[in-house]
């Protein structure tokens, strides 16, 4: 009995030793009450766990704070990796760190994560960011000679710049060899940048030197730098601010081109699939409409059929339908009888489309004015697409008012399809179409459109 009983306590110490435990401590304490734990994968993040934030106090220095505190435990299976806490859904609100079979317990101001995180627990942590620290500084101090170098090319500075070059590769040996045999080894060996032997003059030679050798380091292949925010923010560094042109079709072809050369590092078409979905939603943010569909036509679209996302690219796309530059959606309607179709339309240079409600209070004002300003414009068609419940309060108002307008009865209002491919979320909306139907402007009310017509 005395047996079973030892064992027991060894077995369920074991239990508690392979589990670990992460800690946060912002200051000054944040508003939320809650933090989610994330394990990034790739270009994404999995949910791990989640807990409250509690309020306390501490004393930091000799100063009494106000803090936020959260502990989570992770299961004894968890995986090493690259993990986020995120305690805000916006601005600065998360902050990444690396889980390799210890406990984590880190410090931060929760405005400025990254620049004051301090871990007071986790060998693997407080070497990386002593390692970042160091290389950063010698970095910088390489970088400042280099720059003068341009600034006055007639100051020797080839010593300097080789002692500072010298110092940079000492701190990399140094924290190579004290990451050896630890998690963090992949990522402090893919940092050192591959600098240049000898100080260039020459800011384009320069530039183009970096570009050459941005990627040599990096293993694409490798599971710690796949998994964690290295690789993405180097790509996202290399496609969007190594390459730089005030001309915008010069920039375009920059872009294609530090794309294509991203892509050529990357031999697994899985990881490709990722960085692809990464870069589309990248530029989802300046509607770079003309590189997303690169990267689909392509690329995305150029790999296996199934490694493709259907969804992903169906939500994408629907996402950038109804933007300028863009060929409106398609669709059709009955009219005296005969079937129309926006596509085939050939009896005006441009055209005028708008969602609109009889039960819009805006619209009622904004649709009769439109009547009245289209009534010399020839050049013009307005194609009224009303989204209404019922029919009878619609053909009452259009056949009294809107004379002359191709008007379209939408039933089911916001659940009308045609709607929702076009995104419409309030009335009224316009669009303005040339001949060919493509979408050239989206004026937000009745003035931006006389404005956009009167100005020609």
């Amino acid at each position: 009995m005395t047996k079973t009983i030892l064992g027991f306590l060894i077995f369920v110490s074991s239990i508690s030793f392979s589990q670990h435990k992460i800690k946060g401590i912002l200051v000054p304490k944040v508003k939320t009450d809650w933090v989610i734990l994330y394990k990034i994968e790739g270009t994404k993040q999995v949910f791990v766990s989640n807990t409250s934030l509690k309020n306390d106090s501490l004393k930091i220095g000799n100063k009494k704070e106000a803090v936020s505190i959260f502990e989570i435990t992770l299961p004894s299976n968890a995986k090493s990796g690259a993990y986020r806490a995120t305690y805000a859904l916006e601005g600065a609100g998360s902050v990444d760190f690396f889980f390799h079979k210890e406990d984590v317990t880190f410090r931060l101001n929760p405005q400025y994560p990254d620049e004051t995180i301090t871990f007071l627990k986790s060998e693997e942590n407080k070497l990386y960011k002593e390692y970042l620290t160091k290389i950063s500084e010698a970095q910088e101090k390489l970088d400042s000679i280099q720059i003068s170098a341009f600034q006055n090319q007639s100051i020797n500075n080839k010593e300097a710049y080789k002692k500072a070059l010298a110092k940079v590769l000492k701190t990399q040996q140094k924290y190579e060899e004290l990451a050896k045999n630890k998690y963090i080894f992949p990522l402090v060996k893919a940092t050192l940048r591959n600098n240049i032997p000898e100080i260039e003059t020459s800011p384009d030679a320069y530039m183009e030197a970096m570009k050459t050798s941005y990627f040599d380091k990096i293993d694409f292949s490798n599971e710690t730098l796949k998994n964690s925010s290295f690789i993405t923010d180097r790509v996202a560094d290399f496609v969007f601010y190594l390459s730089f042109s005030d001309d915008e079709k010069t920039q375009q072809n920059l872009y294609k081109e530090a794309i294509k050369k991203v892509l050529g590092k990357i031999k697994s078409q899985n990881y490709q699939k990722d960085i692809i979905e990464f870069l589309i939603t990248q530029f989802e943010a300046t509607k770079n409409l003309e590189i997303i569909d690169y990267l689909f036509e392509n690329q995305y679209n150029k790999l296996p059929e199934n490694l493709q996302d259907a969804t992903f690219k169906k939500e994408k796309l629907a996402l950038f339908a109804t933007e300028i530059g863009r060929i409106a959606p398609d669709f059709s309607w009955t009219e005296k009888g005969k079937k129309m179709q926006l596509a085939t339309l050939n009896e005006a240079s441009q055209y005028v489309l708008v969602f609109w409600s009889t039960s819009c209070s805006h619209c009622l004002r904004e649709i009769p004015q439109l009547h009245t300003f289209m009534k010399d414009k020839k050049n013009i068609k307005v194609i009224a697409f009303a989204l209404e419940k019922e029919a009878s309060v619609w053909e009452s108002f259009s056949k009294t008012n809107l004379f002359g307008f191709h008007n379209v009865l939408g039933l089911k209002k916001w659940e009308n399809e045609v709607a929702r491919t076009y995104q419409i979320v309030a009335t009224p909306t316009y669009f303005i179409l040339d001949k060919n139907k493509k979408i050239i402007a989206k004026p937000d009310e009745i003035d931006d459109v006389k404005a956009f017509f009167n100005k020609k």
